[in-house]
């Protein structure tokens, strides 16, 4: 899926941007979708995740959960400066609550959070990543 869907936002970049080289979209690209060799979903150790109050009502997060850079004007991007005052405040409830669990965020998917993957490894100096093998007694 994870090659589907990072081959499917090049074709959409091409479309858009024809101009761009390949190596180019395979750049623009990798902003919005992980490329299939380092896709972190497929760990088990990334999940995507908004806010919403008690009914299941998402709350303002300045976008919709996966919206391309493209698309948003790059108000994806965790810290844009470009979200209203309750979407920042909103966005900060989310990185407090998700950074004090030890997850990392994917600065730019607002949504993107970590624990135990590669950038989860790179981002906090771990040695290693901690998924792998689940040793079954």
């Amino acid at each position: 899926m994870q090659t589907t869907y990072f081959e499917s936002y090049q074709e959409e970049l091409r479309r858009r941007y024809p101009e761009w080289d390949p190596a180019r979209r395979h750049v623009e690209a990798s902003k919005y979708i992980s490329p299939p060799e380092v896709a972190p979903h497929s760990t088990g150790g990334t999940v995507d995740l908004t806010l919403c109050t008690a009914d299941g009502i998402e709350l303002d997060l300045g976008t919709i959960v996966n919206a391309s850079p493209v698309d948003s004007a790059n108000a994806c991007f965790t810290g844009s400066p470009d979200i209203s005052p309750q979407a920042r405040t909103n966005r900060d409830i989310l990185a407090q609550a998700l950074s004090s669990a030890g997850m990392v965020n994917y600065p730019t998917e607002w949504w993107h959070w970590s624990f135990g993957d590669r950038y989860w490894a790179l981002s906090t100096g771990a040695t290693r990543t901690r998924y792998g093998p689940v040793d079954v007694p």
